[in-house]
This record gives structure tokens, C-alpha cells and sequence, in this order.
């Protein structure tokens, strides 16, 4: 099972050649709730744009399921991430960490601070 970061959501939606290995179809493909928002936050900054697709859509949109994990043991564990400040990058490892799923990032840092068999580099 493999968890999409916000980045590699946007570039599999986009059509981006870094997001290839994603779409292989092996293994299933997740969002989480903290991508939807942090989808918000960028749409409601004018750091992006989908043309006649709202967030929400997205859902149903892509080659991913949602996936709900709860609260509590969920952010029980972003906890224990003091190593970033960023509250996405934070919640969406804590998922995949809580889910025992690997995490597709091409964000640098997540590569960094992630053990090999935590990500999905792109």
C-alpha cells in the first residue's frame, strides 16, 4: 500500500512523468484527509490551480481511495515527528507510519528522514 504525498497527488492529477512509478497499478494507492486540506490551502493561496476541478472531486477522480484513519492514534503518532515543522509533512507520515504503508514523496527531506522501506522516492 502506498500513501501519496500532496506532490505526488498533484503529479499523478497532472499528468507528470515523476509520478511514473506510481502508475504501474501494483500496489494500491491512498490520500489521506491531510492532503485534501493541504490541497485547500494551496487552491485558497493561488499557489495552485486545477481547471473545473474542485478539491473535494479529487476523491473520486484519481487512481487512489481515501483513506480515514483515526484521529487519535493517528496524531498520537505525528507526535513523535519533531524532526519537521511542516504540519503536512507531518500528518501525512505519521498515516503512512500508523498504516505501516510506504509514503511517495519526492520532497527531499521526507527522502532523507524516511528508512528506504518508509518511501517511495520520485
Amino acid at each position: 500500500m502506498i500513501l501519496l504525498d500532496t506532490n505526488a497527488l498533484i503529479w499523478l492529477e497532472q499528468g507528470r512523468s515523476r509520478a511514473r512509478p506510481l502508475r504501474t497499478g501494483r500496489e494500491r494507492l491512498y490520500i489521506s484527509p491531510a492532503n485534501l486540506l493541504e490541497l485547500q490551502f494551496l487552491l485558497e493561496s493561488g499557489r495552485l490551480r486545477f481547471r473545473g476541478v474542485a478539491t473535494a472531486d479529487l476523491v473520486q477522480r484519481g487512481p487512489w481511495l481515501l483513506d480515514d484513519p483515526p484521529s487519535a492514534a493517528w496524531f498520537e503518532t505525528a507526535l513523535d515527528l519533531g524532526w519537521t515543522r511542516d504540519p503536512f509533512d507531518r500528518l501525512l507520515v505519521a498515516h503512512a507510519r500508523l498504516r505501516g504503508w510506504r509514503l511517495a514523496t519526492g520532497d527531499a527531506r521526507l527522502i532523507e528522514r524516511l528508512h528506504e522501506r518508509e518511501r517511495i522516492g520520485l
